[in-house]
């Protein structure tokens, strides 16, 4: 056989296994808390797990290990930012928002807890969550199957429609009928294997070169060389400094900021059985965040002297991590490799047509419509799963769009115009309906208008005056809007810290 052969029959295995999964889930899923939080079952090492995994995408596996051989250790302080806002967001926001979601009117979506959180009556905090979310996640999805098109065409040279197409179907098709729980478990298995690919190889590339000391010499070799080819360009990848002014290097590592208010992340907080369980959850997720971060960034860092001491040769920085893994290993093990940047691409765009879901049943047709069976939820729900990935599939036909740039913004909008009022719903009492609604809008105002003029952005992720203007908002107008005490917000936000403790 082939090596292309080997490497089909093991992404065809990882396939086969995803469906399996999605199949078994199928049938322990009856009603819309089970298809949308897995019925609040899911223990520590699943939550953690499906959190790291559908937060990563290929971003971890191309895009992190590429910019590490081109740039060096500075391009790390956005894998340190993220891996300080993980912990951060597992540490203060899981087990109140798990107890307070519970509390208040047992709330299975980020904007129903919002709109319980305040009594909001007027329901536009629901509904302008809602829509943010479903308009941003969209295109967030597409983004996702415009990667995996672009894999499969530079991974077999298939067309690109077909590559996106098979990704968009396997993907929708365990999502629709395993609903959370299937996405959740599926992500376990993805996140397990990116670990081990991103264990393995930087492990047997140093192996192959004879060990640290030799890796570390022809990493210094290859600066030396490039530094004496390009005197206006100087390169010391190993430094973590070198390379990014002070303002650069906190723009970098602001990424973390983003994490308090990813709707696909800290949904998995709220499906855990118990606030409990945070600490447990939060100790396995950031040891395998850690794990993976610095897995991407030492198989960039090590590339760097492989590809400088042998005859191989790398023309693309962002598949040094491919490349690495189909010289060094047998082709089966090199598909499996290949199945870890799918699995990272999946188990994104899997988490966020459930959230793209929910948002379109729970928090919009629900408002509207009249109440339905629990059998004829779950329908509705895996209904909208398959709308939103029709249009998200329709957005990505055309690879040459740009999709893919509204990521890195999309994070931004979700942190800024979430991720503050998360916080301040869980920690300040005097937050009011008004306040909340009113830094939203300016988190994410600030971040649109910050995101598209080139002098800011440049300067600045645009995350961080988004942040501030939305806290500053929400504050000020809180102050000015807090007419009367409601005793029942009151009462279940002492109910909350009562939860969490026990």
């Amino acid at each position: 056989m082939t090596d292309q052969t080997f490497q089909l029959i093991a992404i065809g295995l990882y396939f086969i296994t995803m469906l399996g999964i999605g199949y078994y889930a199928y049938f322990q899923t009856s009603s819309l808390d089970d298809y949308m939080l897995a019925g609040r079952k899911l223990s520590p090492g699943v939550a953690a797990l499906s959190a790291g995994a559908s937060d990563m995408s290929g971003w971890l596996l191309m895009g992190l290990p590429g910019a590490i051989y081109a740039s060096g250790l500075v391009e790390a302080w956005i894998a340190i930012g993220l891996t300080i806002g993980a912990y951060l967001n597992w540490r203060l926001v899981a087990p109140r928002l798990r107890a307070y979601t519970e509390v208040s009117n047992n709330s299975i979506t980020l904007p129903s807890f919002m709109e319980s959180r305040f009594k909001d009556s007027t329901r536009l905090l629901r509904i302008t969550s809602g829509v943010i979310i479903l308009v941003f996640f969209t295109f967030y999805v597409s983004s996702g199957m415009v990667a995996g098109g672009v894999f499969f065409e530079a991974s077999f040279g298939t067309h690109y429609l077909f590559g996106m197409l098979l990704v968009a179907g396997i993907t929708l098709t365990y999502t629709l009928f395993g609903g959370f729980l299937g996405a959740s478990l599926t992500d376990v298995t993805q996140g397990l294997l990116m670990l081990g690919a991103l264990i393995i190889a930087p492990v047997v590339t140093i192996y192959t070169m004879g060990g640290l000391g030799d890796t570390i010499d022809a990493i210094n070799a290859a600066d030396a060389a490039h530094n004496l080819a390009n005197p206006e360009a100087q390169l010391h990848r190993t430094s973590l400094l070198f390379g990014g002014s002070l303002l650069a290097i906190l723009s970098a590592a602001s990424w973390g900021l983003g994490y308090f208010g990813q709707p696909h992340i800290i949904v998995r907080f709220m499906a855990m059985r118990s606030s409990a369980d945070a600490k447990a959850g939060r100790r396995i997720g950031i040891g395998w965040m850690v794990l993976v971060a610095a897995g991407a960034v030492f198989t960039g860092l090590i590339g760097v002297g492989f590809f400088h001491t042998t005859e191989h040769t790398l023309d693309n920085p962002e598949t040094v991590f491919l490349l690495l893994s189909q010289i060094l290993f047998h082709p089966f093990i090199a598909g499996l490799v290949l199945a870890a940047v799918l699995a990272a691409i999946m188990s994104t765009v899997s988490s966020q047509l459930l959230v793209c879901s929910s948002a379109l049943v729970e928090d919009l047709y629900k408002i509207f419509g009249k109440n339905l069976s629990a059998q004829a939820q779950v329908m509705l729900g895996r209904l909208g799963v398959l709308a939103v990935a029709v249009v998200a599939a329709l957005l990505a036909i055309d690879p040459r769009s740009n999709i893919l740039g509204l990521v890195a913004f999309a994070w931004a909008g979700f942190g800024a115009a979430f991720g503050p009022i998360i916080l301040l719903s869980l920690f300040w009492r005097r937050l009011t309906s008004m306040g909340a609604l009113a830094g939203m809008i300016a988190g994410a105002v600030v971040v649109g208008i910050w995101g598209n003029i080139p002098s800011l952005q440049s300067q600045m992720y645009e995350i961080v005056p988004g942040f501030f203007a939305c806290v500053v908002v929400a504050v000020l107008v809180s102050l000015v809007t807090r007419l009367h005490h409601d005793e029942e917000i009151q009462k279940e936000f002492s109910a909350m810290q009562t939860h969490q403790l026990n």
